[in-house]
């Protein structure tokens, strides 16, 4: 990529399929000035420079390559998990993770390398020969890994092809996201139909571990204000059952693993 501002900037723009016009309307500045800030005739103040990145919403690391091709120093840095500022941070998600227990949790980094894990998810991805700081999407690209133990696979794959897709767009075209996404959209099997097409109102992931199959939907949350390079990218995936027998199942092995031997109840 480009590390001359104007053209950093109309690339963003592009990317988020905004006229110079829109951009302009958006961050309170004329298209004028826009159109010179991209042909290099004008050149940006930092805060205009932090203006379009967030307006544009640019992943914080590319907000620093911005501001550098401006001439400015960079805003935003990737912490270590035991500084003091990050403490509140570990311990939240440590609480969140651990909450959510019997049912799995963990959290993953921009390119699906995983983070942290409670217990459940530590077990289920030790009985599928992963581990905690396993990158899932190269695991999927093994066919005879993860694939093999997801019985509805091919159609969890149309999904993860247009969440991987959209992901890479969100983050101006990751090259490695984008290589995965098609690479995985070639084992696609056309004539099983993809998302969006069933009669269930989410699609669940069925699991074959042994004789046990474990169905499960998930749901994915952020820190909305998020600073910190990594932290901003980083997304917390809670899976519930997506039937009774996978509940009833998840709670014996909590049991026997004696924690949470009781689960909450499903959400209405």
């Amino acid at each position: 990529m480009t590390t001359q501002f104007g053209d950093l900037l109309r690339h963003w723009r592009e990317a988020r399929k905004l006229s110079q016009l829109d951009l302009g309307l958006n961050a309170n500045v004329s298209a004028r000035h826009i159109s010179f800030l991209e042909t290099g005739r004008a050149r940006p103040s930092r805060a205009m420079v932090l203006n379009l990145g967030g307006v544009l919403d640019v992943p914080r690391g590319s907000r620093n390559a911005l501001l550098h091709a401006a001439g400015f120093a960079p805003n935003y840095r990737t912490r270590a998990m035991d500084e003091a500022e990050m403490v509140p941070i570990t311990a939240a998600l440590g609480w969140m993770l651990d909450r959510h227990m019997p049912y799995p949790a963990m959290v993953l980094d921009r390119r699906w390398t995983i983070v942290r894990a409670n217990a459940m998810a530590t077990m289920m991805l030790g009985q599928m020969g992963l581990s905690v700081d396993a990158n899932l999407v190269e695991a999927l690209m093994d066919e005879t890994g993860l694939p093999a133990l997801i019985e509805n696979w091919q159609e969890v794959a149309h999904h993860l092809v247009h969440r991987l897709r959209a992901e890479a767009a969100h983050l101006g075209g990751d090259a490695w996201l984008g290589e995965m996404a098609d690479k995985l959209a070639g084992r696609i099997d056309t004539a099983v139909p993809g998302a969006g097409v069933g009669s269930e109102a989410v699609i669940p992931t069925r699991y074959r571990l042994g004789e046990v199959t474990l169905s499960f939907f998930s749901t994915i949350s952020q820190f909305s204000t998020a600073e910190d390079i990594a932290l901003a990218d980083w997304k917390i995936e809670h899976l519930f059952p997506a039937d009774e027998a996978t509940r009833d199942m998840v709670v014996a092995l909590a049991r026997d693993m004696n924690r949470n031997p009781t689960a909450p109840d499903p959400p209405a």
